[in-house]
This record gives C-alpha cells, structure tokens and sequence, in this order.
C-alpha cells in the first residue's frame, strides 16, 4: 500500500494545454488580487493622510479669517464695534468649533474694565496663532 502512494508521487503530472491555461490564469488572477490587494492599503493610507491635511487647511483658514475679522472689526476700530460686527464676529468664532479659542472669546466679551479687555485680546491673539499649524 505503501508503495503504491509513493509510486504515485514520483509520477509526473501531465496537464492537458486547457488545463494549463486555466492554472494560468488562475496564477494570473492570484497575482493580481495580491497586486490590487497591497495597491489599496496603500492608497488608504493616503487618503487618511491626505484627509488629514485637508482638516489642518480647514482649521488654518478659519483660525485666519476670525483672526483677520477681528484685527479689522475690533483692534483697527476707532469707535464702539456694532451690533453686526459683534455678531459676525460671534458667529465666525462659533463656526471654529475650538473649545479654547470660544472660551477665551467669552472671557474677552465679558471684560468689564478696559485693562482686562486688553489682557483677554492679548491671550486670545496668542491662542489664535498657536492653532495655525503649517
């Protein structure tokens, strides 16, 4: 029986040409799913960090246009900023979606002397420029 088995196995397989065109292809298909395969971990990976970037630019220029928006409605001012200008600023704040920067907003809106309006610019200005990340 033993033999038999082995006997076998030193045979050599015959493949009729349709045969090896199907293995073949099958190869050939293997390989490209393999290809195709490590092509779109790759690309994902790309994405993600392309992904990435793209929300740092979103981030950079919203941080620039609040900060742009209030050196022109709020430190160039020569008068009292009206009601408008308040509210565009608020909502250009808000549309930041930054916990810090709202905070420090508040505590600039809520200064009740002048020194203290102008310690919260200062810290807001600084928080502001440290969000820009290039």
């Amino acid at each position: 029986m033993e033999k038999n088995i082995l006997q076998n196995f030193n045979k050599p397989i015959y493949l009729s040409p349709k045969k090896m065109i199907c293995v073949f292809f099958a190869l050939l298909f293997l390989a490209g799913n393999f290809y195709f395969g490590i092509r779109i971990f790759y690309l994902n990976k790309e994405l993600a960090e392309t992904n990435k970037k793209i929300e740092v630019q979103q981030i950079n220029a919203k941080t620039l246009n609040f900060t742009i928006l209030f050196i022109e409605r709020v430190l160039k001012s020569t008068g009292e900023v009206s009601f408008e200008e308040r509210l565009e600023l608020e909502n250009a704040v808000r549309d930041m979606n930054d916990q810090e920067i709202f905070a420090q907003w508040k505590k600039f809106v809520n200064s009740k002397t002048e020194e203290t309006a102008q310690k919260e610019v200062k810290n807001l200005l600084e928080i502001l420029v440290k969000k820009i990340r290039i």
